[in-house]
């Protein structure tokens, strides 16, 4: 995403929304600068949990700390099944997962709520349920009803799940002003590419939210900005470094008290609570105590950790989170030394903030400048805060006019057969491409054909994802090949323009697929 920036003159606010998987935050912009607000409980960051009652829904982390006593009916990490089919291997990973049982109605996944009366709940309604909430915290700090809004959404988000967080914040209340993409948002509440030098730069995007880590590497290039690359891995987030905690702290348990709640689902819960409080205080202290209340048979449980002893719970963990670093930079063609600065950020209940992690990233980069000064759990809300601001015509300091340039979020890929009669798939559009674009691709089909397909894909998992599927019928043709010239134009919302040409014959099919960005 590219942004270039101008002087505005007016008095309009706006708000800037990041929404994780494991906690929201939202940013107000305002009188030329954007702020992190808190919200009713005095937290800057705000659970995304919401625990369903008979009469009431509970939000954030009154919601979180009685996931304890009301588990089956409080749903956690919503955003991992956002605009997702039933069947998507992501959901069910997130089933396998969940205390909230989750079932498939019309082939699409929603909660099922037990209580008086069975209700099924989707994962729309939760999510418009936690932007609610944002919406709520920025307007008591504005004291005014401010709707305009720019919410964040990860690089590799999906057309279908980018219109499903769109839908779910216009039914909180948001007009939405634009999504932008996580790590551009980050570059942007550091003041990146604003002042527009000249030459070329490298920046990386280190971003450990609660259950996933995800490395960007994007090129700054007079003040504008494009993805080079991303990676993303699902199996470690900040409670990977929690639950390692809390295993640490049941063995305790059961070393001092002789009782193993390991398997006792309620016991390990209070446990994570216990140990993501430890957590955060040892980013700050060289020591943190956990105290909890009637762990197991009414006893209580008391156990000091140093962070000396945290580290080396968490030395595998620590390695894990590093690898996607390098891997990245060798896909990308890139060394340590072609990077001029890193921008840590994440949730609140990630583990951006650790020192030994931290200390870990600042090795790789000896001589790059390392930004972590700004809270990691807000820096993806300010900068989608600067982003509103901009929209809706404030002035950032003496910036200049903001243009955006989006990037293709995804591979776009074309359905081919090989001789040996196996399925090809061609890159038209690599992820990262600018838009718009557009790409020309020849298909070859041997023998005298009454018909042929062309079918476009996204790979946006390992799995590609189908997009679009063209028949050219009733070739009335003698000659025993067919030549298809196929054009994909891509704009800049993220929309897909298909047409094809049958050379011999001169049939033509078009199809036009919308996006929701």
């Amino acid at each position: 995403m590219v942004q270039l920036r101008s002087g505005f003159s007016t008095s309009m606010a706006a708000i800037g929304v990041h929404f994780g998987y494991t906690c929201a935050c939202v940013a107000i912009f305002k009188d030329g600068r954007a702020e992190v607000v808190a919200n009713d409980a005095g937290d800057r960051v705000t659970p995304a949990v919401v625990a369903y009652r008979d009469t009431e829904q509970i939000v954030g982390i009154a919601a979180k700390q009685g996931r304890v006593r009301n588990a089956a009916n409080t749903v956690v990490k919503v955003k991992q099944v956002l605009g997702r089919s039933f069947e998507d291997p992501e959901v069910q990973t997130h089933k396998a997962e969940s205390k909230c049982p989750l079932v498939n109605k019309g082939e699409k996944p929603v909660y099922e709520m037990t209580g008086e009366t069975t209700r099924h709940v989707a994962p729309q309604d939760v999510a418009k349920l936690i932007l609610h909430k944002m919406k709520e915290t920025a307007q008591s700090a504005l004291g005014a009803d401010v709707t305009e809004a720019v919410i964040t959404v990860p690089f590799e988000f999906a057309h279908a799940q980018k219109a499903a967080l769109r839908a779910s914040a216009e039914a909180a209340g948001f007009r939405v002003l634009r999504l932008i993409h996580e790590p551009a948002a980050a570059l942007l509440a550091y003041g990146i590419g604003q002042d527009c030098p000249s030459g070329k730069s490298h920046v990386l995007v280190y971003k450990l939210g609660g259950t996933s880590l995800s490395v960007t590497v994007l090129q700054v290039n007079g003040g504008m900005f494009r993805v080079l690359n991303t990676q993303t891995d699902h199996s470690i987030g900040g409670e990977s470094f929690t639950s390692a905690l809390a295993g640490h702290l049941a063995a305790e348990f059961k070393r001092w008290c002789k009782q193993d709640v390991s398997g006792n689902a309620r016991a390990m819960l209070k446990l994570m609570n216990g140990a993501d409080v430890a957590k955060h205080s040892l980013s700050s202290l060289g020591s943190a105590n956990c105290f909890v209340d009637s762990l197991h048979d009414g006893m209580d449980f008391d156990c000091n950790i140093s962070r000396a002893r945290f580290e080396l719970l968490c030395s595998s963990l620590f390695n894990k989170s590093v690898q996607p670093i390098r891997s990245l930079l060798e896909t990308t063609g890139l060394s340590t030394s072609d990077i001029n600065k890193v921008v840590l950020c994440g949730s609140l209940w990630g583990s951006a903030r650790i020192p030994r992690l931290q200390q870990m990233i600042r090795d790789l980069f000896a001589d790059v400048e390392l930004l972590s000064s700004a809270p990691p759990d807000e820096v993806i809300a300010v900068g989608a805060a600067m982003e509103a601001g901009l929209l809706v015509g404030r002035e950032i300091g003496s910036s200049p006019e903001s243009v955006t340039v989006e990037a293709c979020v995804s591979d776009i890929l074309l359905k081919e057969v090989d001789e040996t009669g196996a399925e090809v798939f061609s890159v038209l559009l690599p992820s990262g491409t600018p838009l718009p674009a557009r790409r020309h691709h020849i298909l070859s089909g041997p023998g005298r054909l009454a018909s042929l397909c062309l079918e476009l894909y996204q790979k946006t998992t390992e799995q590609p994802e189908r997009l679009a599927k063209i028949v050219l019928r009733d070739l009335e043709t003698k000659e025993d090949n067919h030549d298809i010239d196929a054009v994909v134009t891509m704009k800049r919302d993220g929309s897909l323009h298909v047409s094809c040409v049958e050379q011999n014959s001169g049939k033509t099919e078009a199809i036009s697929i919308s996006a929701a960005s």
